[in-house]
């Protein structure tokens, strides 16, 4: 039988501190008898207000919150964020880490957030303004959300951030992008810092600040859109690599939908994992390649384009698939005739989970032609032809047709 539900008040504060906060906010925080937040939070507090235990936390913090909330279960515990709590913030670590033998309820009071403030002192309305997280997570994540003309907002991890994304945009080809720094969001030392990521020189920066990003993309730099297709050039590869129109109209028959797990078996290059990612930010996806070169190809392709968190499992299928998580969807691009392959991507997908095989192989679409009389889907044939030079005239040059085999697993199939 679990305990009795706990309540964790958290409590959002910003660089105003104590004078900023609301009397709501601030009568929880005087009968807080446990005050848990990072040390800058901590010190905002007026002693004589706010007379409770306080304690920092320790690093890393995660694993840290059951074993903190549980030692001091039965006292008013009091949960110090930035701004809101809910917003990339420690709301959601509590919500996910607290434990299930000890049920808690999160009372959230929040601040205006750092997005917020940055919004409105630049005057952007704030429904139309991307937001990427840097904190804890890889700068690569920030390329994805790249478009000319477009204004990002970046949550910073610390007084180098600044720095490092602007020379990452002077690397990936968006030197012209204007780049605020916005310090100390509603505090008294609130500053901004404005240049380009060309000519950036502030090597450090206060450390609490939001980057604000408004995209020039080089004249020379390649265009990448937001929808799958990207083009071939956007790749690293060795000539294994799913071609774009191939791969758009593989990436419509996979339907990627927010938060959804793919396997792309056969990984190759990456481009239908990288492309799925791309999608969505919630999306996941595992590349499974049996070549060590090409599996840190995949690596360096993801990274490139924006989707560092693509997850790269190097070793020969079905044998590697065993252990990773259930996909919604499955891949295979390459290795089809191996012994097993195509029944233990069957029996991995769940009820609804769809899967999606190419091949240009007679031996392979044999066996999809076997698969399609057995389970259904849609059975086609992709062919692409491209104009070239033929003497002085134009004529037509046609890639090798890919056969495509694309099925929903049904409720009642094993």
């Amino acid at each position: 039988m679990n305990a009795a539900i706990s309540v964790v008040s958290v409590v959002g504060i910003g660089a105003d501190g104590w004078d900023g906060l609301p009397e709501t906010s601030r009568r929880v925080l005087r009968a807080a008898e446990v005050l848990l937040g990072a040390p800058r939070q901590l010190d905002l507090l007026p002693p004589a207000d706010c007379p409770g235990e306080r304690i920092p936390w320790p690093s890393p913090l995660r694993p840290a919150v059951p074993g903190l909330l549980a030692a001091h279960e039965g006292r008013a515990i009091a949960v110090l964020a930035s701004g809101d709590p809910s917003f990339y913030g420690i709301a959601r670590t509590l919500a996910e880490t607290a434990g299930s033998d000890r049920p808690v309820t999160l009372d959230v009071h929040p601040h205006p957030s750092s997005v917020s403030y940055a919004c409105a002192r630049l005057g952007w309305p704030l429904e139309t303004v991307e937001t990427v997280s840097l904190v804890a997570r890889p700068l690569a994540a920030l390329s994805a959300a790249l478009h000319d003309g477009r204004r990002l907002l970046a949550l910073s991890e610390g007084p180098d951030t600044a720095a490092q994304v602007a020379g990452l945009l002077r690397a990936t080809g968006w030197g012209g992008t204007r780049v605020r720094v916005l310090e100390q969001l509603g505090g008294p030392a609130e500053r901004i810092l404005d240049g380009t990521a060309a000519d950036w020189p502030h090597e450090r920066t206060d450390p609490l600040n939001v980057l604000a990003l408004d995209c020039v993309r080089d004249a020379d730099t390649l265009r990448l859109g937001a929808t799958p297709g990207l083009p071939d050039e956007a790749y690293e590869h060795d000539g294994q690599l799913t071609k774009r129109y191939v791969r758009a109209a593989t990436l419509a028959a996979l339907a990627p939908a927010p938060g959804e797990l793919l396997w792309d078996v056969g990984g190759g290059s990456g481009s239908i994992g990288v492309e799925w990612m791309r999608t969505h930010r919630s999306c996941r996806a595992i590349a499974v390649e049996k070549s060590p070169e090409r599996a840190a190809r995949i690596t360096r392709n993801a990274d490139t384009l924006g989707v560092p968190g693509l997850r790269v499992v190097t070793g020969p299928a079905p044998a590697s698939l065993t252990g990773l998580p259930a996909p919604d969807a499955i891949f295979i691009g390459g290795g089809l005739t191996a012994p097993g392959l195509l029944d233990t991507c069957w029996e991995a997908l769940p009820p609804g989970g769809r899967l999606v095989a190419n091949t240009v192989t007679l031996e392979s679409e044999a066996l999809l032609a076997d698969r399609y009389r057995r389970h259904g889907g849609e059975l086609v044939r992709l062919a692409v032809s491209t104009a070239v030079p033929v003497g002085g005239f134009t004529g037509w040059r046609q890639a090798m047709p890919v056969t495509q085999w694309s099925v929903t697993k049904g409720c009642t199939e094993e």
